[in-house]
């Protein structure tokens, strides 16, 4: 079917109906992770209406960088745990948990910086938080009501990393190689694939994976009738 089930149950806290429901989407760069998370928002919004599902991107919460020289941020390590501010990303989940809404920082990748923009979110039913280090962080992992883990091939990965960074961010070829060799590879064995044990769900072949994505979307339906 495409689809690894590695926990019987998702967490308890489920049953908990006032509060938005968290679906975090982890996986490598390139991995699919981003289409699958739209895919679903758009099928579930398409048939439920939109303000139903949203989707928060875990690169908003790229840390500032203002201090650093335009050369300095180029050559950050981004797939660190430390390049992230996971504690803003938990404490918006609390806050849109009890009903607030929070001001999510957006990210400018052609600066290599958080930009002075936000977007304001408000609560909706079901939030899909989708990243590449979502699982790894166990604070954030505690909020998570459903754990996905987008499996594929790293060599694919880089082809996608390859077209995208090109296209929509402004990159040479020469520089997406650079930081895949000395960064992206290294952080996603160390970090990252260790992570794929937290997951409820593996989902090989990411958003081109249309069984999983019609179980996926049944479940989410599923919550919605109830919630």
């Amino acid at each position: 079917m495409g689809l690894t089930f590695l926990r019987p149950r998702i967490n308890e806290k489920m049953e908990a109906k006032e509060k938005p429901i968290f679906i975090g989407i982890a996986g490598a760069s390139g991995s699919g992770k981003s289409l699958l998370a739209s895919q679903l928002c758009h099928l579930v919004n398409d048939e439920f209406g939109d303000e139903q599902v949203k989707i928060i991107n875990e690169d908003c919460y790229y840390r500032c960088r203002d201090g650093l020289t335009f050369a300095e941020r180029e050559v950050v390590n981004y797939d660190h745990p430390d390049a992230l501010e996971h504690d803003l990303l938990i404490q918006h989940l609390i806050q849109l948990a009890s009903g607030q809404t929070v001001d999510v920082p957006q990210y400018d990748y052609s600066q290599h910086n958080r930009s002075p923009e936000v977007t304001k979110v408000k609560p909706v039913k079901v939030f899909l938080i989708e990243g590449i280090l979502i699982l790894h962080h166990p604070e954030l992992r505690k909020l998570l009501d459903l754990k996905i883990f987008v499996d594929v091939d790293l060599d694919v990965c880089l082809s996608r990393r390859l077209v995208r960074d090109i296209d929509e961010r402004g990159r040479t070829v020469e520089s997406v190689l650079q930081q895949y060799h000395e960064t992206v590879r290294p952080m996603f064995h160390q970090f990252l694939s260790p992570s794929k044990n937290h997951a409820d769900l593996v989902v090989p072949r990411g958003g081109k994976n249309s069984a999983a994505i019609s179980v996926i979307q049944n479940y989410i339906k599923s919550i919605l009738r109830t919630h």
